[in-house]
């Protein structure tokens, strides 16, 4: 391979070879961090001098807005993930990326040594103190314009060197050529993680992950065998009625924290936030039963500790109490698509699905916050009590429920 006389660490050739790489990588399906990593080792092993290189973008995710993903000689990759309302804080607004935002300027450049060096970021100052000696930074936006708006879609790039002299003439010209395919190969793979986040927020990582490997039909579905929980929020229309707009989606959201939020961080699976009811599985296939509803118990415990911390904080406000119901059930359920075929859920169906939201209503009746069924409660070693049979509507038998000792479980 020919190297260029004046620059004898710098391989051309090899350039061309991360040029193609990284198209190959756009049809792949390497993770971001795959992506940049490999890109950033090719580079120095073609003899661009990197010391450091850092990839960041928007993203579409409930958590986070944005990704900044760093890669350092020696040391491989770190991740960033930022928070929601950081995006525009003051550090960020004190780097070369946002002034490349609001000014439009696509690529600038900062000697860090000698004569002409010029630190008008805080991060290149403290990048010279770790020894750098030349900075570059990109913009490229996924359309035809860089301006404040477009380049919201799109990466920033900067590549840092440590080399006595900085970056060559010829290490410039291949790090911009590499990092257009760089952004191609990224503009696919961004794609694919926003696809990722929507399913995965909006439907669950189990649904999200069979809808995107091609169960989107109505009709697609299967048989399951699960631990069914079906909670409600208490007087939620006397709540609409009192609240602010505002106040009464925070009041939700912190009801759906301290239930769905309880199942997700026991390993159960929400289906479906109807309203003010959460309806989320914890199946059997693996664990068992007794492993599955071991599970949504200490689901449904951690659920009435979060919400009387939150009613804690409430009180304190001057605002009203939040309560909800919970029951627990065990039984077979249709797991698939439904719906019409344009607009469809993926969830579960059948008659454990319709008895455990029977139960559920039974809660305010018989003043327990938890009810179980007889099929759940058979299941684990817990002193049960037994609140007898009832006649639930659509259920032709009458149903055994149980609850927990009085002041136990779930409050």
């Amino acid at each position: 391979m020919s190297k260029p006389l004046d620059e004898p660490g710098l391989d051309l050739a090899f350039i061309d070879v991360v040029a193609d790489w990284l198209m190959d990588e756009a049809l792949a399906d390497t993770t971001m961090t795959e992506l940049v990593k490999g890109c950033c080792q090719r580079l120095h092993a073609a003899g661009v001098p990197l010391s450091r290189a850092m990839v960041t973008y928007r993203t579409l995710h409930p958590l986070y807005g944005a990704i900044w993903l760093t890669w350092h000689r020696g040391h491989g990759m770190g991740t960033y993930e930022m928070p929601h309302g950081q995006v525009g804080n003051e550090v960020f607004r004190k780097s070369p990326f946002f002034h490349m935002l609001d000014s439009g300027v696509p690529f600038l450049r900062r000697k860090l040594e000698g004569g002409d060096k010029l630190l008008d970021f805080p991060v290149l100052e403290d990048l010279t103190e770790q020894g750098a000696t030349d900075y570059l930074a990109g913009n490229v936006p996924f359309g035809a314009s860089s301006t404040m708006e477009s380049s919201e879609d799109g990466i920033f790039v900067s590549w840092t060197t440590d080399r006595p002299g900085g970056f060559s003439e010829n290490d410039i010209r291949s790090l911009r050529r590499v990092q257009k395919r760089l952004a191609v190969a990224c503009k696919v793979r961004i794609r694919t993680e926003v696809t990722q986040n929507i399913v995965t927020a909006y439907l669950g990582p189990d649904p999200g992950s069979q809808v995107l490997d091609g169960r989107i039909k109505r009709g697609d579905g299967e048989s399951i065998h699960a631990v069914i929980w079906y909670s409600d929020l208490r007087n939620s229309t006397r709540l609409a009625e009192i609240l602010s707009p505002a106040d009464y989606l925070a009041a939700l959201n912190s009801y759906f924290e301290s239930t769905a939020g309880a199942v997700l961080d026991h390993g159960g699976q929400v289906l479906l936030l109807i309203g003010d009811a959460v309806l989320a599985i914890f199946p059997t296939a693996q664990a068992g039963e007794k492993a599955a509803a071991s599970k949504a118990l200490a689901a449904a415990k951690e659920a009435g500790e979060r919400m009387e911390a939150i009613n804690v904080v409430r009180h304190d406000a001057g605002e009203s109490r939040l309560t909800c119901g919970l029951a627990l059930h065990i039984g077979d359920l249709t797991y698939g698509n439904i719906g019409v075929p344009q607009r469809l859920q993926f969830t579960v169906v059948g008659p454990a699905a319709n008895q455990v939201a029977r139960i559920e209503a039974l809660t305010k009746t018989l003043d327990r916050p938890l009810l179980a069924s007889a099929e759940f409660a058979g299941v684990l070693d817990v002193p049960w009590e037994d609140l007898g049979s009832h006649v639930l509507k659509g259920i032709p038998q009458p149903v055994d429920v149980f609850a927990p000792p009085s002041g136990d479980g779930h409050g």
